[in-house]
């Protein structure tokens, strides 16, 4: 099977409509609370893969990324998890309104997980692309494979 397409390494609010969290898993969260930023690292899926003739399972193509809420506030974190782990079902961009200054619009955005919800308001979000897309059998790398946790913002940022 030929390398994944990536179609571009930052994605956007713009481009939420194109995009889909199922599946994806949450590794590791942090406020930048001098910067106005809320910090997710992150599996992204770009594509689900049918399983071809003789095969049982779907193979996905994934890569790490960091996905950056900006002007975020009103954290809420709802999750219960036996080990930790945090897989999301959808995210939802809900709620828009003006900001306190007028100059923004600010949404809901609505992390609805296995484990529970994370939800904040943020003007917006970059989402950085850090790998190529890599096609395995499983939704996420292991930890090693991954580069461990990391929030950087550059290609190829391990």
């Amino acid at each position: 099977m030929r390398a994944y397409e990536l179609e571009k390494e930052i994605w956007s609010e713009v481009d939420f409509n194109l995009m889909g969290w199922h599946d994806a898993s949450i590794w590791s969260m942090v406020s930048d609370a001098k910067q106005y930023e809320y910090l997710l690292d992150l599996d992204y899926i770009f594509k689900w893969v049918h399983p071809e003739e003789n095969e049982t399972y779907f193979k996905f193509w994934v890569a790490p990324v960091t996905m950056v809420f900006e002007n975020a506030f009103d954290v809420k974190i709802d999750i219960e998890s036996q080990q930790g782990l945090i897989e999301v079902a959808d995210l939802y961009m809900e709620n828009p309104e003006l900001t306190p200054n007028g100059k923004f619009t600010s949404h809901t955005y609505r992390f609805e997980c296995q484990e529970g919800e994370i939800s904040l308001k943020a003007t917006g979000f970059k989402m950085y692309v850090r790998q190529k897309p890599k096609l395995i059998q499983g939704q996420s790398f292991e930890l090693q494979e991954r580069g461990g946790v990391n929030f950087g913002r550059a290609w190829n940022a391990i």
